[in-house]
């Protein structure tokens, strides 16, 4: 740029006067040229040198550009303003960045900056963005845990395969003339079709029931459902014991069994149940923004209920193939299977509605949301389906092995060990997952470890632990198949005794099942409740309900029964208190003070823990 500067002084001296005033009339002649004359070409040479700098990267400060401007138009002068390309004002950046796509447009030509590697790695080094948070993206376009979808997609071709044989062998067993396979095929139609059928129907019925009696009413019926569940199992269990029969007597045993347990449960989660009932309210409130978002339940509950139907006569064609015992247990894997992915859809899709609402405020259309849950997220449902069940039941049971633990812990020696383990599974594998697989189209593992931690950070995991909505959800289903069962065992034992136990256990099995897949809907508004306020405690959506729980819960006046947690113990409770009053008292090193003879005992640690507001009892 300095070096068109002399050249220009010269020019214009040996121009003269007259040259000026010549150049002044052609410009007033045409001023939309800048090409005529010598100070035209002059300018124009000058102009192309800035950008030789410029592509070059070697434009200075706008002081410096404005000083060899002036310096033109002082000296002669008097260049026009449309000699003054506009372009040159682009030297008010303070430095060209060699990296930025600059263009400079000089006569109707086209230039784009470049930059020599040593220029470019000097402004690169010189000017290094910020890095900024980037917003996960709520449109993922890509298939999730493609593998478990693959294995699905090929168990769904095989089961399909199968129902379709089987139906072949059913028909063809009823068609041939041989007397003892067409007499037990008319025998299993005519005494156990149609009590399936209409259990199917009953099971369906009493799934829109429930979810309607939730939505509704869903302070009363978290007690309805502890309760009932405990009365309707007991009942069916008394039942199938008067029968007295060796089958029905071992399944009604096992009623009973469970219904003490259900019982037990229902009195121990009894002070749980006013915050379970002020969450559920909360969660419901948006679902009355979406008039259509109980539409794929219910298609999820037809489909359902038709392949059961497929399924049940599959059954009782197995029953004219080799080894049926193997290929009806088979055949029960795959149904269960099935069903809980095609609860996991409704599940995925009610989460995405509701997670968009409380992320973004959206009203998301239902039907994109469903379309999304079968295509791009069925690999994670699948996925999910398989682990989360058989991990929250390890899970449970690791529990109760730690509640029972006492001071001789030679018989629970493995307690902690095994406690351990399902905690470090469970981060992998939760079905709080399913919340962030609908919002951002996550991995399931990937989501499950996010929500994990997103509970960490906000130290929810005692109220995410002692939450029961998914215990409601389960006592729901097995309180309709219990109710499934009362009929067709009553039914079924005054027409065929024979068929009384495996009836009843059918019936109970498609009772839960149907239930469970209606039960999606509560069980997501609760999940993406919890899940979007780990992400923004913050949003205008969410109440002080969590937060005044957590202040509960550390200010120690929740009488609640303590989550078995690894480290557990009484030894591990005085070491996490002496690391809290460590700083307060004089003595160095990890030592206990009552065993360094301070005068402190166990009570007055205690004492001084109650003082502080910490409380680990």
């Amino acid at each position: 740029m300095g070096a068109a500067e002399p050249e220009v002084e010269r020019d214009n001296g040996a121009g003269g006067m007259k040259e000026n005033e010549e150049e002044k009339e052609k410009q007033k002649q045409n001023t939309s040229s800048v090409g005529g004359g010598p100070e035209g070409a002059v300018a124009e040479e000058e102009m192309e040198q800035a950008t030789g700098d410029v592509e070059k990267g070697e434009m200075r400060y706008h002081e410096e550009a404005a000083r060899n401007v002036t310096s033109v138009v002082d000296n002669q002068a008097q260049v026009p303003p449309t000699l003054i390309h506009p372009d040159y004002h682009v030297s008010m950046l303070q430095r060209l960045n060699p990296t930025n796509p600059l263009r400079i447009a000089v006569n109707g030509r086209t230039r784009v900056t470049t930059a020599s590697p040593a220029q470019s790695q000097r402004s690169v080094a010189r000017s290094t963005p910020t890095p900024q948070q980037s917003i996960a993206s709520l449109n993922s376009r890509g298939y999730t845990n493609k593998c478990s979808l693959v294995l699905f997609l090929l168990h769904m071709a095989v089961a399909i395969g199968l129902v379709c044989f089987l139906l072949f062998k059913g028909v063809q067993g009823f068609l041939q003339a041989n007397s003892t396979v067409k007499i037990k095929e008319k025998r299993l139609l005519k005494y156990l079709l149609p009590q399936i059928e209409i259990v199917s129907l009953l099971s369906v019925t009493l799934a829109f029931a429930w979810q309607k009696a939730v939505r509704d009413c869903p302070v009363l019926m978290v007690h309805v459902i502890l309760w009932s569940t405990f009365i309707m199992s007991l009942s069916t269990g008394i039942l199938l014991l008067c029968f007295q029969k060796p089958a029905t007597d071992g399944v009604g045993a096992c009623f009973i069994a469970f219904a003490i347990g259900s019982g037990l449960y229902a009195c121990w989660v009894s002070h749980r149940a006013k915050f379970c009932c002020k969450i559920l309210v909360k969660s419901l409130e948006p679902v009355s923004k979406f008039p259509d978002i109980n539409r794929p339940i219910y298609l999820m509950l037809v489909v359902g209920s038709l392949w059961m139907s497929l399924w049940i006569l599959a059954v009782i064609g197995a029953l004219n193939f080799y080894f049926p015992p193997l290929i009806i247990i088979l055949l029960v894997l795959s149904l269960a299977w099935t069903t809980e992915v095609i609860r996991n859809i409704a599940n995925i899709t009610v989460s995405r509605v509701i997670a968009l609402y409380y992320l973004r405020g959206m009203q998301s259309s239902t039907q994109f949301c469903f379309q999304r849950a079968v295509t791009l997220n069925l690999g994670s449902a699948s996925l999910g389906s398989l682990l989360v069940p058989a991990i929250e039941a390890l899970r449970i049971i690791a529990r109760g092995l730690n509640l029972l633990e006492g001071e001789d812990e030679f018989m629970f020696s493995c307690a902690k060990c095994c406690l351990g383990v399902m905690t470090t599974i469970f981060r992998y594998g939760n079905g709080w997952a399913f919340v962030q697989i609908a919002a951002y189209g996550k991995g399931f593992v990937k989501a499950s470890q996010d929500t994990w931690e997103l509970f960490e950070m906000q130290e929810m995991e005692p109220i995410v632990d002692s939450d029961i909505t998914s215990s409601i959800c389960f006592l729901t289903g097995v309180c309709s198949g219990s109710i499934c069962v009362i009929v067709v065992a009553a039914w079924t034992f005054t027409v065929h005794k024979d068929y009384t136990a495996t009836l009843s256990l059918l019936a109970f099995f498609i009772g839960y099942l149907m239930t469970r897949i209606s039960m999606a809907l509560p069980h997501a508004c609760v999940s993406c409740y919890y899940v979007c306020y780990a992400e923004n405690p913050q949003n205008r959506y969410f109440d002080d309900t969590i937060r005044d729980r957590q202040s509960v819960i550390k200010s120690g006046r929740d009488a609640v029964v303590p989550t078995p947690r690894v480290p557990g113990g009484r030894y591990a409770r005085r070491k996490r208190l002496w690391k809290k009053l460590s700083s307060s008292t004089q003595v160095e090193g990890g030592d206990w003070p009552w065993e360094l003879g301070m005068g402190l005992t166990e009570k007055n640690v205690y004492a001084q823990a109650d003082e502080d507001g910490i409380l680990y009892i």
